[in-house]
């Protein structure tokens, strides 16, 4: 079966936000190292890619140098339960990072996520268009995402 996996591309922080994502997600699976030799354009031993999941997704990190960097043109998006864990990967995520609107955030590396209660959707296409409307309003003017405020409008 075909899956698709993210590719990561970091200057050379690959090592230091893998490092970082294990300490936020609570399920973290570092599934492979592999390092520069003597050819190649880092110095031998560096970490050149890691395959690893969070939360059962899997991801590759390369240090590719600094030709590419990240945009919140693509994020991943995180489903939240509970108002508790919207805190929690909200708080970890934007620690040295910049916090968005309506549950975005970019992290230190510069990688953007979305923060999202599950209840969102369906509070955003509840049968009655007033309440609908009035969660979109509510969301729009928020940060990280308050599931009791949403809830509430």
């Amino acid at each position: 079966m075909e899956k698709i996996v993210p590719n990561l591309w970091f200057d050379d922080q690959a090592e230091e936000a893998v490092d970082f994502y294990a300490s936020v997600f609570k399920e973290v699976n570092v599934k492979n190292v592999s390092r520069f030799g003597a050819v190649g354009p880092r110095e031998k031993g560096k970490v050149m890619t890691i395959a690893f999941a969070l939360n059962g997704q899997d991801f590759f990190a390369i240090n590719g140098g600094p030709h590419y960097s990240f945009t919140p043109a693509v994020s991943f998006s995180i489903s939240c339960e509970t108002q508790a864990d919207v805190d929690h990967y909200w708080n970890h995520l934007s620690e040295g990072g910049e916090p968005g609107q309506c549950g975005w955030l970019t992290d230190k590396f510069g990688v953007s996520w979305q923060v999202v209660p599950t209840i969102l959707g369906k509070l955003m296409q509840d049968p009655n268009p007033e309440k609908a409307q009035r969660v979109t309003k509510a969301m729009l003017g928020m940060k990280k995402l308050d599931i009791e405020q949403l809830q509430q409008a």
